[in-house]
């Protein structure tokens, strides 16, 4: 923290005065941290991180998120302290432990009252915490134990404790009846000095000074110094302040000044003399006067543990508030003259005196309204050694705090010296009727006359190096004003038609000895070889074209400015230009009438919506803080919460990756940095490494959600820059996304398996679907083979039936021709007995015996059978031909059949009547009859079955 240095023997007139300017004190109410309303002790990690001793237990802070972590038995935590190993001890009441991060980097409580005996459990509330030495001291009332390797010596107080703490590497506590001890071989020893505290009253804080005193403040006495000469009362006259107030506590705030806590007063700033620095209380803007407990934490903030909820002092902030009128007013104008601020608001102009300090918000003093300037101040100059006051009711001189005016006839913005040498006879006046000349005479300034023909409101004047007056109105126009030497005014006014963007908010300034023209798309410069306006090369470089409202340059050279309600100044003291913005002074600037008066690299005053604000520039950019960013908590959705990383990480738990469920619906990372008072200033970017590998746009968004990222391993990351652009390391945080249960190894194992099973079902499928087929091909082929078989078959029938009809033909045709050749016979034998009848009768009618012998010759020769047997046996064997060997089968089935019978028996198969056979067989019908009879019964022919189905029979059997 950069030193500044402050003269501390103020005059007694400066006593009970309190500085002009205070940092920003925020409010942290109940419901805001959302725990108990008294907060009894604070510490900070070495993450930043900010623990609270809170009636509801342990609450933490990380400058975006709070988190309350209760003790087991629900009681008021008291103290608290952290360990180099990163234990964070607690006391409570009846209980005494220490919170540690669980494997999920969520905070857990290990008590240690188990290593405590039963006889010394019941020792109350546990008010003091100190870590020294790797041994851990907790102080009740009555009881102060020792921790060391698990196992607890205990401390009984003679009377009642009622302060322990460590100072430059002692232990001290305090007793009611002994006195101040210091702990030394494992016993508490009296302090043997001379004199002695009061009795029955506790200290509350041991603080080292120079000289390696000790600044010791009690409860209802005030401070005290412990030297070489033993106790000895603070000679301060602020010391009945502090006896009145009663001190809770006290810390360092730098090497040389004490920040004093109060029952009743709020906080006081002090020297090692006791002499008040600062005071802060509901005045300036704490929530209560009653502080329980003060802490300091790396940034140099004091925080402050109230009896109703948490206030934070920026106070290493180079920025501070300053309010004149104590309420509520805006700051229009201000300006340091003969050593004394003034500063003009909406309600008058106010005056305080100033020390010789680096900083002038350490200035110490009370405002005083100026006399005759009550209402509407709009400027404040300096010219000829002059203060020059624009008022609402018209222009005025301040002498000896007290506004004289020059001019009353019209409201006064400004005030512009005509010429750079001092004096300057003629300044000229912007005011709401347009220009006034003023000459100086007689070591006064008088009013000499109007600019004629112009009458537009000039609240914004600047002359150019040519001796042209420029104004501007921020709905009209920039204009040209030109006094001719005949006196008249030659006014040029110059709009969009002249190369302005716009005809609206323009605003003339001049800027390096030139005159520009601040607008809504940048900076314009003048042309005057074109008589035009154009944006100037120079400025759009650093600025761009984004809107512009004010400027104002200092004597470095650096440019301010500002940009819709945002302040920005582009710093020319390195070897490269910066736009540097500060957040802090967003839309607290007042807007509409800016205003900025830049003293020197430490005191920038800059008008506000209420009052002022006071910008030491050189300790801004040397105050820079380590940027850090933390991932402080990781949870997923699913029918319910649950969380995955509470924040806090050390060697057990810092590799840990979760494992998180398919079915996640949503999966949140919150994430902060420990800059308290800063947080403005800070923007983050982040990414999902393996989902979106690009980092995001910086935001001031402390959180980010994604929802059904499909499996796999994911690495968040995230880091944060400030307003200067400096960068902090990644934090990152791993994660693995598990797939659904498809989709895991077993299940592909499985898939495996199925696969190969469906393979080889599918091969088998196959080859049964091959053979299947193929039987089926095979019984195509054979159902086609069957059906050309059919076909051949039925061709071959056809062909059968065509031979068999041929057959038939045949069989009937020889059937004809045998029993053509039957009848043939028949006819031959009918003929032949008619031959040898008529012969007969012929050889009876003549009587020649000679002829009667040649006829008995003849009919001899007729009657031979020898023909006729040649006959059938030609007979027979075309018989057999033609009906199948019928009389070869029926004589080897009858070896006894005679020949006639054989002969009977084709004639049968022939079907030929009865008749019909008599006359072949040259017998009688009834002979026929008789030889059918006998037939019958030698072939043993059943009754039931016709002899000619017998035959027919006997020759399909062939």
């Amino acid at each position: 923290m950069k030193k500044i240095f402050i003269f501390f023997l103020f005059p007694l007139s400066l006593l009970g005065q309190n500085t002009i300017g205070f940092p920003d004190v925020i409010n942290y109410t109940k419901q805001s941290y959302n725990a108990g309303l008294q907060n009894w002790d604070i510490k900070q990690d070495k993450n930043g991180i900010i623990y609270f001793a809170n009636n509801e237990g342990l609450l933490t802070f990380d400058g975006t998120f709070w988190n309350l972590y209760p003790l087991p038995n629900k009681t008021i935590v008291r103290s608290v302290e952290i360990g180099s190993d990163g234990k964070i001890y607690v006391g409570g009441q009846d209980e005494l432990g220490y919170f540690f991060p669980g494997e999920n980097g969520k905070l857990a409580y290990h008590s240690l009252t188990k290593f405590i005996q039963a006889k010394d459990k019941n020792f109350g509330d546990v008010w003091d915490i100190v870590i020294l030495k790797n041994n851990v001291f907790f102080r009740s009332v009555n009881k102060i134990f020792k921790f060391i390797n698990e196992s607890a010596a205990v401390y009984t107080a003679l009377s009642e404790w009622t302060y322990l703490a460590e100072c430059n590497g002692k232990l001290f506590a305090h007793d009611y009846k002994t006195g101040l001890l210091s702990f030394e071989n494992n016993a508490w020893n009296p302090l043997l000095v001379k004199n002695e505290l009061p009795t029955n009253d506790p200290v509350t804080s041991i603080l080292p000074i120079q000289n390696n005193n000790l600044l010791i403040s009690t409860l209802k006495n005030g401070l005290f110094t412990l030297s070489n000469s033993g106790f000895v009362k603070l000679n301060s006259t602020n010391n009945p302040t502090f006896q009145n107030q009663r001190i809770y506590a006290a810390t360092k705030v730098n090497a040389d000044w004490i920040a004093l806590a109060t029952n009743s007063g709020g906080i006081h700033i002090i020297d090692a003399n006791g002499n008040i620095v600062q005071s802060f209380s509901i005045t300036e803007g704490l929530q209560n006067n009653n502080v329980l407990s003060i802490f300091l934490d790396k940034q140099s903030n004091l925080w402050l543990g109230l009896d109703n909820g948490i206030d934070l002092i920026v106070y290493n902030s180079a920025i501070k508030h300053i309010n004149p009128l104590k309420q509520d007013g805006s700051g229009y104008a201000s300006i340091v003259y003969n050593n004394i601020l003034y500063m003009g608001t909406s309600n008058g102009l106010y005056s305080v005196p100033l020390q010789q300090t680096q900083d002038l918000s350490f200035s110490k003093g009370n405002f005083s309204l100026v006399t005759n300037t009550k209402g509407q101040t709009w400027g404040l100059s300096v010219i000829n050694n002059q203060l020059l006051l624009g008022h609402h009711e018209g222009a005025f001189v301040v002498k000896d705090n007290a506004a004289i005016p020059i001019n009353a006839d019209r409201g006064t913005w400004n005030f512009v010296p005509l010429s750079a040498t001092f004096p300057t006879s003629k300044m000229l006046t912007g005011n709401y009727k347009g220009l006034t000349y003023f000459n100086y005479t007689n070591g006064q300034f008088v009013q000499a006359e109007n600019v004629a023909d112009f009458d537009e409101s000039s609240r914004f004047v600047a002359i150019d190096q040519y001796e042209n007056v420029w104004v501007s109105h921020p709905y009209h126009g920039v204009y040209k004003v030109i006094k001719k030497a005949d006196g008249t005014v030659n006014k040029t006014i110059y709009t969009s038609s002249k190369g302005l963007p716009s005809n609206l908010n323009n605003h003339i300034y001049k800027l390096r000895n030139e005159v520009v023209v601040a607008t809504e798309n940048g900076i314009y410069n003048y042309n005057i070889q074109k008589d035009i306006f154009e944006p100037s090369v120079f400025y759009t470089k650093f600025l761009g074209n984004q809107s512009i409202r004010y400027l104002k340059e200092d004597l470095s050279g650096n440019v301010w400015f500002v940009h819709d309600k945002s302040l920005g100044v582009i710093d020319f003291s390195a070897k490269t230009p910066a736009v540097i913005y500060f957040p802090e002074l967003n839309k607290k600037i007042l807007s509409g009438f800016e205003f900025i008066y830049p003293i020197d690299s430490s005191n920038i005053f800059l008008g506000g919506e209420k009052g002022f604000f006071h910008l030491n520039y050189e300790k801004y950019k040397k105050n820079i803080p380590n940027l850090q960013v933390q991932i402080r908590s990781v949870s997923v959705t699913d029918k319910k919460d649950s969380l995955l990383f509470g924040g806090y990480a050390d060697e057990n738990n810092k590799n840990i990756l979760p494992k998180i469920s398919y079915s996640w619906k949503a999966i949140r990372f919150e994430f902060s940095s420990a800059l308290y008072g800063y947080q403005s200033n800070l923007e983050y970017s982040y990414r999902l490494k393996s989902f979106d590998d690009t980092w995001s746009e910086w935001t001031k968004r402390t959180e980010k959600e994604y929802t059904n990222l499909p499996a796999g391993n994911y690495i968040f990351e995230v880091k944060v820059r400030n307003n200067l652009g400096n960068e902090s390391t990644i934090a990152a945080f791993t994660i693995q996304v598990l797939p659904p249960w498809y989709k895991t190894i077993w299940a592909k194992f499985l898939y495996l398996l199925l696969i190969i099973a469906a393979i080889y079902l599918l091969n088998k499928y196959q080859k049964k679907k091959f053979e299947r087929q193929l039987e089926k091909q095979n019984a195509e082929q054979q159902k086609q083979l069957y059906i050309l078989e059919l076909e051949r078959s039925k061709a071959e029938s056809e062909v059968i039936n065509l031979q068999n009809e041929k057959l038939g033909s045949d069989i009937d045709f020889k059937n004809s021709e045998l029993a053509s050749s039957a009848m043939h016979l028949v006819k031959k034998g009918e003929l032949l007995t008619k031959i040898k009848n008529e012969l007969s009768q012929i050889m009876r009618s003549y009587d020649n015996p000679q002829a009667t012998a040649e006829i008995k010759k003849l009919l001899k020769s007729l009657g031979e059978d020898e023909n006729i047997d040649n006959e059938w046996e030609a007979f027979s064997k075309h018989f057999d031909r033609v009906h199948n060997d019928f009389l070869v089968v029926l004589k080897e089935k009858h070896p006894t059949i005679t020949p006639t019978e054989l002969k009977l028996s084709a004639y049968l198969n022939m079907n030929l009547s009865t008749k019909e056979i008599a006359q072949l067989m040259n017998i009688s019908v009834r002979g026929v009859e008789i030889s059918r009879y006998r037939l019958r019964k030698k072939l043993e022919i059943p009754t039931e079955t016709s002899l000619f189905d017998y035959m027919m029979m006997i020759q399909a059997r062939k």
